[in-house]
């Protein structure tokens, strides 16, 4: 199903419920043998009032901070879970907006930071070991399950995927999409021009024909997965159908604003990844950028990230709105969760 979704229609739903209970947090670490390492870790949760300590998080001169509650305890009640995927040089705490909006509508989210792809942790390299990013989503999840005070209150009816650009693929992969290294690889050489994640590959000197077809092609379903939701997924080009025939019934793809604001790399419609996952939920939301899913910006932010040469990620589409653009996302999401509150 394809559907075009209007901001403002879904500001007005998100407007009839009360959100207004500040989320639980916690951050921890978990092994990732995977990575012969330790890796960081985080969880936000509905709480259910009672002592905590109140502080913001991801604050900055560039971002908006969001308000969360350490120590507070879980909500009662049974949870969903959410295992929520960063992108590409990115890192968990980008996303916090996510992670805690879904915790206010009643979800225990569980984030990341990815080895080898996040913010000050950085080895492209090694980072298209595309596979190694569900592993830590896999680990992470096995070990809040296994938690002895928050386990027996999620829900394994309903965990879910969620990831933004790489992210959004990671969540893809994790729910049974397979990749498909030569149909990736032919679409670098063909759009070099245009593809800022081939321009990044061809940068950094990697060739995308010696890479291990046989590990990038696999299967790396996690069976505990009920749904998937990729925020402008990546890797998305070059696949075939038969690279989704595994991937589960219970789908959501969200693209971030139409040609010519449209991140190329990340243009599911362009790519034709649609038209092999016809039963996939399919919403575009617009007026918005690629980078529209980061924190709010202060005042600032624009000038500071223009001061300092880096990507214009503050700098959104003539009318957008990005404070709506999350609301809308974050709307969609608890649907597909059946959040109720």
């Amino acid at each position: 199903m394809r559907t075009v979704v209007c901001l403002v229609s879904l500001m007005l739903i998100a407007a009839t419920f009360g959100y207004a209970d500040t989320p639980g947090y916690e951050a921890f670490e978990i092994d990732a043998p995977h990575h012969r390492r330790r890796m960081n870790a985080a969880r936000w949760y509905p709480t259910g009032g009672g002592t905590g300590t109140p502080v913001t998080l991801a604050e900055n001169a560039v971002f908006v901070g969001v308000s969360v509650i350490e120590g507070a305890p879980l909500a009662a009640g049974l949870h969903p879970v959410v295992l929520l995927s960063h992108g590409l040089g990115g890192h968990m705490r980008s996303l916090t907006w996510l992670a805690a909006g879904l915790a206010q509508r009643g979800a225990v989210v569980v984030a990341v930071n990815h080895p080898n792809t996040t913010w000050l942790d950085f080895d492209l390299d090694k980072g298209l070991d595309h596979w190694s990013r569900v592993q830590d989503l896999s680990v992470a999840l096995d070990a809040v399950l296994a938690d002895p005070e928050i386990g027996p209150q999620l829900d394994r009816t309903r965990i879910m995927a969620l990831g933004f650009s790489y992210g959004g693929w990671t969540a893809l992969s994790m729910g049974g999409q397979r990749g498909n290294l030569a149909g990736y690889a032919a679409y670098c050489d063909d759009n070099l021009a245009v593809a800022s994640d081939c321009q990044n590959v061809n940068a950094a000197g990697i060739d995308l024909w010696k890479r291990d077809a046989r590990r990038w092609n696999d299967s790396y379903a996690d069976a505990r997965v009920t749904h998937v939701a990729a925020i402008d997924p990546a890797f998305t080009w070059g696949l075939q159908r038969d690279d989704s025939s595994s991937l589960i019934a219970e789908v959501t793809l969200i693209g971030l604003g139409t040609t010519p604001d449209r991140l190329f790399a990340t243009d599911f419609d362009a790519g034709g990844y649609t038209d092999i996952v016809p039963h996939a939920r399919v919403e575009r939301l617009s007026p918005a950028y690629h980078f529209s899913a980061l924190p709010l910006c202060t005042p600032q932010g624009a000038a500071i990230l223009q001061e300092e040469g880096e990507d214009p990620v503050c700098s959104d589409p003539v009318g957008a709105n990005r404070e709506a653009l999350h609301e809308a996302i974050l709307t969609l999401l608890a649907r597909d969760l059946r959040l109720s509150r």
